[in-house]
């Protein structure tokens, strides 16, 4: 985080030292794979409640991850307000339907033929929790001076993917949602000019009788997305 005082660096023993085995490694590494490959994107939410507490140890978590010069470029607004659901819903419908309307393309559209999504966006109410993340593109100093952030959209991104895994090893279920332009964020949440809204992640329980997409399910093997060279 970046101050007027001039930090010196300062070596420390590395804190809450973790390590297991090399036989227990590839064990840990395989039950964190087998944990993980069971989250799925879900669109439909019961109305089964989700304490505050358990949203804000998530974030908490996505607080944790690294950053660029640990300045931490990043800020969660966690919303549970029903008329602050309704109004985010009917914003990012109406830039929904000029997306499916044109606004997409083709192309993008054809992709998404089997995932099966549409303008309409009941989940934007229906989920317990809105979580909204907002990539900080710049920070302030208290007197109004301004001073860059560095690699925001990837620390930003890594953040994301540690609150989703938070999410999840929580119980609960999840869906990002990136309407076009969210700008809308911004002023319905009152959050600064310097923050751009990253995307939108519904959470909380998994409605009975709720489906995914097969095609969803389907992920690439693994030499598809490795190259080892030893």
């Amino acid at each position: 985080m970046f101050t007027r005082e001039k930090l010196e660096y300062q070596a420390i023993d590395v804190p809450d030292r973790f390590g297991v085995s090399a036989g227990q490694s590839l064990d840990c590494a395989t039950a964190f794979y087998e944990h993980m490959r069971k989250r799925h994107t879900v669109r439909d939410f019961s109305n089964k409640p989700v304490s505050k507490e358990v949203i804000e140890t998530c974030i908490k978590t996505a607080g944790s991850a690294p950053s660029g010069a640990n300045h931490q470029p990043w800020h969660f607004v966690a919303i549970s307000n029903p008329e602050h659901k309704r109004k985010i819903r009917e914003a990012a419908e109406e830039e929904e339907r000029k997306f499916y309307a044109g606004g997409a393309g083709d192309e993008w559209i054809k992709a998404l033929e089997p995932i099966g999504t549409n303008d309409h966006k009941p989940h934007l109410e229906d989920a317990p929790w809105l979580i909204v993340v907002f990539a900080q593109r710049y920070g302030e100093l208290e007197d109004g001076t301004r001073y860059k952030n560095y690699y925001v959209p990837e620390s930003t991104g890594i953040a994301c993917g540690f609150l989703l895994a938070a999410l999840h090893h929580a119980g609960l279920v999840a869906l990002t949602h990136t309407p076009n332009p969210m700008k809308f964020l911004n002023q319905l949440l009152k959050r600064p000019s310097s923050e751009k809204a990253l995307m939108i992640i519904a959470t909380g329980h998994a409605a009975e009788g709720a489906k995914v997409p097969a095609f969803a399910k389907i992920k690439k093997p693994l030499d598809e997305i490795l190259t080892v060279i030893e």
